[in-house]
């Protein structure tokens, strides 16, 4: 009942972010009528960053790779200064509302829908799939205790989201992401302060036992062919973060609404880096946690994402422990749902029906209403995530939706070649044949991790994306001519 009531205010919060900030139209919910204050963007960033799945998957790292995945996360702070002065001065200077506008600007028509629809499938799908998890999370540890049945966690919780984001779209949302962030730091640090009294522990005791530990370990240089060498992790971090963020709108579309280029940029190099501290924080809790699993005599889980959920829900850490860890969960998962229905509803608008080429969409649409239009591809947008979660729910394996994160990854490589091609070379691609390309290389990149694999025991990492931006942007050069 005390977790019913925590999420119940924790909604009616939302609510009242979106009733005080519900005004403005369609610039406020594409473009959130350029007034965001940079620090709020920046403070909400790391939530929006963030997900459910993140909040459970990245403490239970530390039980197959310690604390490697640190040595990515430098990395991304090299991404975030690389979006900061190369991407936003292209975005402000043609003062974009979706990025991928720029394709048709630099290419062509076809370059730009294929951008386009690379994002659209890739995180309606991946969006969807991580929602389905999250909910699947709190279905099994909170909601069925309840006697709420799944499909009523997932209609709910779609729901909310469309009425906090449907009037003012990312206008609300840099000021609930914010709040979700909190709720995210608070909920990692009260976890943190628990397990330590549990143990007995002091913050001095605390800090050291977390270092003593060969989980700790961060580094990798001596086994170039590992996943976790640091030159592979930390390279891959730096295009990671610059095709998840600086080529996503979703992420791009909360950083557009700054007053002006400056703010922005200042935003994005503060959330990048809050970003690796906070990160370090959650895995410092997967090190202290698998402490806790000894001292009180609890065998590890044999996945590292049950890893927190397991022995909260085991009632060991007590009710209100539960209470905030449910209350972290639905906070990272409606930060990063949210904004990727927003940004979904932005780019189809936008990309797909031209909206902001008045006489274009006329000609697509009768009976012109822009408004109309954006609140129902809003409301199209939220009924297909309910429809792929619940596809992802009858497969009933989330083997197959962790081979689904994979693939949705790979549709990242091709806008990275694209945006390299265009800022990098003055060629012009036939721009017939970029759909093909951009087809083809991530299928030739599966083959070759496939073929590397079984011929000389090597497994691709998240190197796979530099490859296949590289043979995106290959493919792209050799079909272009001069202008």
């Amino acid at each position: 009942m005390i977790v019913l009531v925590t999420t119940l205010i924790y909604f009616s919060l939302l609510l009242l972010i979106s009733r005080l900030t519900g005004r403005g139209g369609n610039d406020a919910f594409f473009r959130g009528n350029r007034q965001s204050p940079w620090p709020l963007v920046a403070f909400g960033m790391i939530g929006a960053t963030l997900s459910g799945v993140t909040f459970v998957s990245v403490p239970g790292m530390v039980l197959s790779s310690n604390m490697g995945y640190m040595q990515m996360c430098l990395g991304y702070l090299l991404g975030y200064f690389a979006i900061a002065f190369i991407l936003l001065p292209i975005y402000y200077g043609m003062n974009l509302t979706s990025i991928y506008t720029y394709l048709d600007h630099r290419f062509g028509k076809v370059s730009y829908k294929t951008g386009a629809s690379f994002f659209l499938l890739s995180k309606l799908t991946g969006a969807a799939a991580r929602l389905y998890l999250v909910c699947l999370i709190l279905q099994n540890y909170v909601f069925d205790d309840l006697g709420i049945p799944y499909i009523v966690t997932v209609l709910v919780t779609l729901l909310l989201i469309w009425l906090y984001t449907r009037k003012s779209g990312i206008r609300t949302l840099v000021w609930t992401d914010s709040l979700q962030t909190l709720c995210f730091i608070i909920t990692i640090l009260l976890i943190l302060i628990k397990a330590a009294q549990m143990l007995d522990f002091n913050l001095s005791e605390t800090w050291n036992a977390i270092w003593a530990d060969g989980h700790s370990r961060i580094f990798e240089f001596s086994d170039w062919t590992s996943r976790n060498y640091f030159w592979k992790q930390f390279l891959s971090g730096i295009f990671i973060v610059i095709v998840m963020t600086g080529l996503d709108q979703d992420m791009m579309q909360k950083n557009l609404t700054c007053k002006n280029l400056k703010d922005a940029q200042k935003d994005m190099c503060v959330s990048g880096i809050l970003f690796v501290p906070v990160i370090g924080l959650v895995m410092m809790l997967g090190v202290l946690m698998t402490l806790l699993y000894a001292h009180v005599g609890y065998d590890l889980p044999a996945a590292g994402d049950s890893l927190i959920p397991d022995f909260i829900a085991s009632g060991v850490m007590g009710q209100w422990v539960l209470v905030f860890f449910t209350l972290g969960m639905i906070a990272s998962a409606f930060s990063s749902a949210d904004s990727a229905l927003t940004a979904l509803t932005t780019s189809f608008c936008i990309d797909i029906l031209e909206l902001e080429d008045k006489d274009r969409c006329h000609a697509k649409l009768k009976n012109f209403a822009p408004e109309r239009v954006r609140k129902t591809v809003h409301i199209i947008m939220a009924a297909l995530f309910v429809f792929f979660i619940m596809f992802f729910k009858a497969l009933g394996s989330t083997s197959v939706i962790d081979v689904l994160l994979t693939m949705v990854s790979y549709t990242y490589g091709p806008l990275l070649g694209m945006y390299t091609f265009g800022i990098v070379s003055k060629r012009k691609p036939y721009e017939k044949l970029v759909p093909w390309i951009a087809i083809a290389s991530p299928i030739v990149c599966y083959l070759l991790d496939s073929y590397t694999s079984q011929a000389f025991g090597y497994k691709f990492g998240y190197e796979l994306l530099i490859l296949n931006g590289g043979l995106t942007y290959l493919g792209l050069y050799l079909s272009s001519y001069r202008k």
